[in-house]
């Protein structure tokens, strides 16, 4: 029998699809216990030809769930989110009034996983805060009140589109893998969401960019055939903005080859 996943013959040749796994956010409609997740993260994915797949909260809590379902995927979606990650997890104390401790657990053992079986992943603002905590960093859990650090929360007072409007500079850092995914740019504009932003990386983790005032804004995994995670929210107009749109086509042509590898291993 197939994989559920793969892609049926159709007596033409098509090319695969990449199946990623996305984590949602916990949420209350009509007073039920939810998991959502935004739709411009599943779109991003859809437009650069891949599958996304919502991944619930309860794998953490289900005994070789994860690695199970990681055998089905090629790839795993890290989400921005309203919610932060708690300080327990990254050797702080206090209590996160905006906190998500499922997926929390779910984020933090789907990173480990997905990094030990060199599975491409790619993570957005909350995602890639996941990213640094899950590899044994740690976070400014409110930068605008870090000295030297300028406050990079959007302006809720704004319309939507406009919270996402691009608003500072990231620099690249030369020899890494955004320099490899973005030759052409050695700076380029982005957007800026968030309260809380990366203090100290583990060893695994690069600095891939940071913005004007030193704050990292982009991290990836040594010795990994694509991990990265940027702070700022590549999905938002990902088939306009021409960064946002390659980032997501390498992270899925990652996924892929990926996929290819790993299907002639097993013929």
């Amino acid at each position: 029998m197939g994989n559920i996943f793969s892609t049926p013959s159709t007596g033409k040749e098509t090319r695969y699809r990449p199946v990623i796994g996305v984590v949602m956010c916990e949420n209350t409609i009509d007073e039920n216990p939810a998991l959502t997740v935004h739709e411009k993260y599943l779109d991003a994915i859809f437009n650069a030809d891949a599958l996304p797949v919502c991944l619930p909260h309860e794998l953490a809590a289900r005994e070789g769930a994860i690695d199970q379902i990681l055998r089905g995927l090629d790839g795993i979606f890290l989400t921005g989110s309203p919610s932060n990650i708690e300080p327990h997890l990254y050797g702080e104390e206090g209590v996160e009034e905006l906190a998500d401790p499922g997926r929390d657990r779910l984020s933090l053992q789907l990173i480990r996983a997905t990094l030990d079986k060199k599975i491409p992943l790619f993570a957005a603002c909350r995602g890639m805060q996941e990213l640094v905590v899950a590899t044994g960093g740690s976070l400014h859990r409110k930068v605008q009140e870090v000295p030297g650090y300028n406050d990079h929360r959007e302006d809720t007072t704004l319309p939507h589109d406009e919270q996402y409007a691009l608003v500072h500079p990231v620099h690249i850092e030369p020899g890494g893998l955004l320099s490899e995914l973005l030759p052409d740019y050695q700076q380029f504009q982005v957007n800026s969401l968030h309260g809380q932003g990366a203090n100290r990386l583990g060893e695994v983790l690069t600095v891939e960019a940071r913005a004007p005032d030193n704050l990292v804004e982009a991290v990836s995994v040594r010795n990994h055939p694509f991990a990265l995670g940027v702070q700022w929210h590549p999905e938002w107009h990902s088939m306009t903005d021409p960064v946002s749109r390659q980032l997501f086509d390498a992270f899925i042509a990652a996924c892929r080859k990926g996929h290819q590898a790993r299907s002639a291993r097993e013929e």
